[in-house]
């Protein structure tokens, strides 16, 4: 794995620079406590992997970092190609252009080399600050001399959003690879797809996918310790136990959950999230399956069990939280990590606020996360049910999900202290769901009193007591 060409967070250091008084800051009169927010640097690397543009005619591709157009060029990866990894994009006389703003931007580099035997040629760099309606110049031509990857930087000095062209001078061919965006803050940029697929609402009942179990690779979580799945508590008590076939938890090794045989839908499902898990090795299969591993009796919710019912197969552990291998991938796809969530809930909301935890971890963090649901009764496309399935399922009326954000580092526990940020969300699953997750912000002990779970039990009590009685609110 080539850790340079994924996502990857840096600036530690700074990430702990809001929790100090700005002692230079001539606004702030002397004796003062107020504390200054330090804008957190990022890196967003795209390596063009994760597209695929086999010809030369102008289209759109999708990629890691959003949607770029592509004129006159494709993704290469034959022998003459030169880049680092398995792709690189092939560029003859037209160009590449983003089809999308970052911002906060302080740098962004490129790497190029010609193609093959063909001839020196030139191309440009171009920004926009007007979302692509106008674009300029950045710095000088760029002649394309060289048969090996090069890398040429660019100081961005505005403010303001931006986007860029590669625009190629002359007829011959040339490589490009690896761009990189340097920078402070936000760079609203969205990580990895979001779970916006899975939409199982129409009427046709198909054939379920054969069940299947998780298959775990080297990039699954540990059992214990700095990074499991379960690091902060087990809410419920689950247990791998028969008898508690409504508790049952279950490790599928990418995450862990108590599932409910009797809902048809995990109480809870358990994940820790860091750069490592959004790398992109693999895109968003789709490869809903029952789970071949239920105890016999158990209910088993099968692929196709939604269909009709007006409600999505909601994630819980999303797909884009886990990139790294196929195998990650298809775990999130077992039914047994899948809720019938509104699709307006799933879509909008909920993949907001997943995307903003993603965004979280390329500033730098990773994040301890665990999502559940209860009560009974919820608002799909085609109205208001409380099970489908013939009964099997129930359609739980809140979604909720608790997401405690630290600084990427070691000693996890012991590093969470009194003025972690917890956020805590709660949302009615109803089809007229406001996009903005933000505004279902709730404090943890909210959600507990609403599910009788103990969440962050793992934790001191003392440090329970302040993190879990807070509702976010940056």
């Amino acid at each position: 794995m080539k850790l340079r060409n994924l996502f990857i967070c840096i600036g530690l250091m700074l990430a702990m620079a809001g929790c100090k008084k700005d002692l230079q800051n001539p606004h702030i009169p002397p004796g003062d406590t107020t504390v200054i927010q330090q804008p957190v640097p990022y890196t967003v690397v795209e390596n063009f992997e994760n597209g695929s543009k086999m010809a030369y005619a102008i289209a759109n591709v999708q990629l890691s970092t959003g949607l770029w157009s592509f004129n006159d060029a494709l993704i290469g990866s034959l022998a003459a190609d030169v880049k680092d990894g398995n792709k690189a994009v092939r560029l003859r006389t037209g160009d590449i252009t983003m089809k999308f703003d970052v911002k906060g931007l302080k740098q962004i580099s490129i790497k190029h080399a010609k193609y093959g035997n063909d001839a020196a040629s030139t191309w440009q760099l171009m920004i926009s600050t007007d979302s692509g309606a106008t674009f300029t110049q950045l710095g000088t031509d760029i002649a394309e001399n060289s048969t090996s990857l090069v890398t040429d930087s660019f100081k961005v000095t505005t403010t303001a959003k931006v986007r860029f062209q590669i625009r190629k001078l002359g007829t011959t061919r040339i490589n490009i690879d690896d761009i990189t965006f340097k920078g402070l803050g936000d760079p609203g940029i969205i990580v990895g797809p979001p779970d916006t697929g899975g939409s199982d609402t129409t009427g046709n009942t198909g054939t379920a996918a054969p069940d299947r179990g998780v298959i775990a690779g080297t990039d699954a979580q540990p059992a214990t310790g700095d990074n499991s799945n379960i690091l902060l508590g087990n809410p419920s008590d689950a247990q791998p136990a028969i008898v508690m076939a409504n508790n049952y938890l279950i490790d599928q090794k990418y995450y862990e959950e108590s599932y409910n045989s009797t809902r048809g839908t995990p109480n809870w499902v358990s994940w820790h999230l860091d750069a490592t898990n959004i790398t992109n090795a693999t895109a968003r299969l789709d490869n809903f399956a029952g789970f071949n591993g239920l105890p016999a009796g158990f209910y088993e919710v099968e692929s196709n069990s939604y269909s009709g019912s007006g409600f999505d197969r909601g994630h819980n552990c999303p797909s884009a939280d886990r990139t790294s291998s196929v195998n990650a991938n298809s775990a999130t796809f077992l039914m047994t990590n899948m809720i019938p969530q509104a699709p307006q809930n799933n879509q909008q909301t909920w993949a907001n606020l997943e995307n903003y935890l993603r965004e979280q971890v390329v500033a730098g963090n990773e994040v301890y996360i665990v999502m559940g649901s209860y009560g009974t009764g919820g608002t799909g496309s085609n109205g208001s049910v409380s099970t489908i399935t013939s009964g099997h399922v129930t359609v739980p009326s809140n979604v909720w999900k608790v997401a405690v954000v630290v600084p990427t580092g070691d000693g996890d526990v012991n590093r969470i202290t009194t003025s972690t940020r917890v956020i805590a969300v709660n949302t009615p699953n109803i089809n007229t769901i406001n996009a903005d997750w933000k505004q279902y912000r709730v404090t943890v002990r909210d959600i507990e009193k609403a599910t009788g779970y103990n969440l962050l039990s793992n934790l001191p009590q003392a440090v329970q007591d302040a993190v879990e009685t807070k509702k976010d609110n940056l």
